[in-house]
């Protein structure tokens, strides 16, 4: 249950990763779908959400987001819930300094801050997709950030190029003057009680939607090789199995 009142509404940047070139072939719609905040999506859109498939839903939100809004409609509905913060709380890494030189650059080193901190977290998500019986929904607040980085987890796994996994991640640059007039309600919010102003944040963001988007992407690739070779091994040393990536691999190119 909702902790105050807010309109549901349905979510502006939710997309089935469905299509994707990835080793052996592309990846097949129904198993892995990314979104912005599933908390504050109407009833109608949670029910749609499962007769597409939903089986579980991840939610990567941290726990502050999680006590303002709960699980919302999808509560009530039959799907396995995760919850598995990739952030403490929504200022992690946050200052007012470092919003002054907020850049693309700036999001992609957070990015690989990210996936070395919250390993764990990280491989608890792709063994559930790995065993989920459909399709998993994950989420964050803006489906961007968080989402989109265990969305690029996913696709190393599978085998997709670096320029898939940036492509996939600057779709939602086009979503975000709507992303961030969602979350207006909710993240204002949170981030008032910081002492951030979320329309000098969205401004920002809006300010560096272009096709650069990709650059925060490319360097969580890029970093992630040159401090580690491998990209995804501080997610297989916080416990991703290699049987947990052959069956994401099987289930990505099975035929429906």
């Amino acid at each position: 249950m909702n902790t105050f009142d807010i309109t549901l509404s349905p979510p502006v940047n939710l997309r089935d990763l469905g299509g994707i070139p990835i080793e052996g072939g592309t990846l097949r719609p129904g198993i892995a779908v990314r979104a912005d905040d599933l908390a504050t999506i109407t009833e109608s859109d949670a029910s749609a959400l499962v007769a597409s498939g939903v089986t579980a839903v991840i939610d990567l939100r941290s726990t502050g987001e999680v006590a303002l809004t709960g699980r919302g409609p999808l509560a009530g509905q039959p799907v396995a819930y995760h919850h598995l913060p990739l952030m403490a709380d929504v200022g992690e890494g946050m200052s007012h300094e470092s919003m002054r030189d907020f850049s693309h650059e700036s999001m992609g080193h957070m990015y690989v801050r990210m996936v070395e901190a919250a390993a764990p977290q990280l491989a608890t998500a792709l063994t559930v997709i790995a065993l989920s019986p459909g399709a998993t929904a994950f989420h964050c607040a803006a489906g961007r950030d968080r989402t989109g980085v265990l969305a690029a987890m996913l696709l190393l796994c599978l085998g997709a190029s670096d320029d898939d996994i940036v492509t996939d991640y600057a779709r939602t640059g086009m979503n975000m003057v709507a992303i961030n007039e969602r979350m207006r309600p909710t993240m204002g919010v949170l981030l008032e009680r910081l002492g951030f102003d979320l329309e000098q944040m969205a401004a920002l963001t809006e300010a560096l939607t272009d096709q650069r988007m990709a650059v925060s992407m490319q360097i969580l690739l890029t970093e992630l090789r040159e401090r580690h070779g491998d990209p995804l091994a501080p997610v297989r040393e916080a416990g991703l199995a290699d049987a947990s990536i052959a069956r994401l691999r099987a289930r990505a190119l099975a035929s429906v």
